[in-house]
């Protein structure tokens, strides 16, 4: 399907500006209509990446290349492997969510802020798709602009102390990586093809600076302690919509990139470093998620959540074997899931009460069952409860780290204790005992549009916990490829 991923990069980014033109002088209903229209087809656009791939081969599919600036041998290259299939397709279904999770909670500036999900889309998946280092580098630093104005324009109190944060976080961190990807293309005698970087040998001092220079950008994204800092700040402050795709896919790329380029690229530092990524992620999962049980703020409290449950993804990937890894991509999707389901059921909460604080909320399942179920559902997947995604990632990960090292295992495994205390405790408080005001008790219940988007997210999280079996095949290819890939030493 010749054509399929620029359409999927590009289509969204003209979508977006049709929003905005179509909706200029406050035409906001037809602003959503046709977001709500555009998002539609790109997911259904999106589909076939994965029923018409082929899960035997590691090869990338879909491929495009073209000659964009031949004085520098840069190409315009998309292609996507088993790993960026799924995160293409979690990137459209999320968008779709997002538009109707704002429908009625985003009252001011609608078509820009419509347009600005729909560019962000096809920035986000051009990450995913571009198998140039050049078009990489431009789509990375691109879907920053559209996710600093959402927190910027449409954030809490303090949005422009989080947006510039964010913005100057990931943007300082991405610098580096430039830097590498310049060297790279001198190593490889004038190549930005990301394929031509996995192939040079390269000895283990460049190796090791390369692999700081990216871990600089990817670790920042996911992110990792001690980096960590600007996402708190950044979900609290971002609108629901904003911090549904910020916890669901754009923390996403930081694994995304070390799949990609860290472990490919240098393979021998890497293996060297693995002890330094495994102990920031054993510091990520333990004493963040000690940090999340302190919170007050239920935005903050599933912010260090997913900090938390990110140092998973980071694990898995540096025990180098096939269970970790497949864990830490089905960690990526599940959680990708769990967390925007957790973050839009803060923000129906706070369309009604406009409060976050624990304090505020208590026995909520009495004016709001429906909710109520959703709530505890999406909490317990959050816990790792067998039968939903949440527990497949983290039981491949805790596996295969087991192989590996019984110590890091067992460390791992104390995520889902402290895991299901911050959870069940921020669930206890808000949706279980007396009704603690006449307001909680005069809370509606969760209507038709909010059932579908929290339905669908119900649906998926149950799915791939029941039956991993479609996302595990459709990846295992490419990861088997990676670690024959990374077994072998670059060492000249």
């Amino acid at each position: 399907m010749s054509g399929l991923l620029s359409a999927l990069v590009w289509l969204p980014v003209l979508a977006g500006a049709a929003v905005l033109v179509a909706g200029a002088g406050r035409r906001d209903a037809l602003a959503r209509r046709l977001a709500l229209g555009f998002s539609l087809a790109i997911f259904l656009l999106s589909i076939p990446l994965y029923t018409n791939f082929d899960a035997g081969t590691a090869e990338m599919q879909f491929t495009e290349r073209r000659v964009w600036i031949e004085a520098f041998n840069i190409h315009y290259a998309l292609g996507v492997d088993g790993i960026a299939v799924p995160l293409i397709l979690l990137t459209t279904l999320l968008t779709v969510i997002v538009v109707i999770a704002g429908w009625k909670a985003v009252r001011e500036r609608v078509a820009q802020y419509m347009a600005a999900f729909l560019i962000m889309e096809g920035l986000m998946i051009g990450v995913f798709a571009a198998l140039d280092a050049v078009l990489f580098y431009l789509f990375w630093e691109a879907m920053l602009i559209p996710m600093f104005l959402i927190i910027g324009v449409w954030g809490g109190p303090n949005r422009i102390y989080a947006a510039v944060k964010f913005f100057l976080y990931t943007l300082l961190g991405s610098l580096l990586m430039l830097v590498a990807l310049l060297y790279l293309y001198n190593e490889s005698g004038g190549s930005f093809v990301i394929a031509d970087h996995h192939a040079l040998p390269l000895a283990l001092l460049p190796q090791q600076l390369i692999f700081f220079a990216f871990f600089a950008a990817f670790a920042v994204k996911v992110p990792m302690f001690p980096v960590h800092t600007w996402l708190p700040d950044a979900h609290v402050e971002a609108p629901t919509g904003g911090s549904v795709i910020l916890a669901a896919v754009m923390l996403k790329m930081g694994g995304y990139g070390f799949l990609r380029f860290s472990l490919p690229i240098a393979p021998d530092a890497s293996r060297e470093l693995a002890w330094l990524m495994i102990a920031l992620s054993l510091v990520a999962v333990v004493y963040i998620a000690l940090v999340a049980l302190a919170q007050r703020d239920m935005k903050k409290l599933i912010a260090y959540s997913s900090i938390s449950h990110m140092g998973f993804v980071t694990l898995g990937l540096f025990v180098f074997n096939a269970q970790a890894i497949e864990g830490a991509v089905v960690q990526m999707i599940s959680h990708g899931f769990i967390s925007g389901a957790l973050f839009l059921c803060v923000g129906v909460l706070y369309d009604r009460m406009h409060s976050r604080e624990l304090e505020s909320y208590g026995g909520i399942a009495a004016p709001m069952p429906v909710f109520a179920a959703f709530m505890v559902l999406f909490a317990m997947a959050n816990s790792g409860l067998p039968g939903t995604s949440g527990f497949v990632g983290e039981f491949l990960v805790i596996l295969g780290a087991f192989q590996a090292n019984a110590w890091v295992a067992a460390a791992a495994a104390l995520t889902l204790i402290f895991g299901a205390a911050y959870t069940l405790w921020m669930v206890k408080r808000v949706v279980y005992g007396k009704v603690i005001s006449d307001a909680v008790a005069a809370l509606p219940d969760v209507d038709a549009r909010e059932i579908l988007f929290l339905s669908v997210l119900a649906g998926l999280v149950l799915l791939v916990g029941l039956w991993p079996a479609p996302l595990l095949e459709v990846m295992r290819a490419s990861i088997e490829n990676l670690l024959a890939h990374t077994a072998v030493s670059k060492l000249p």
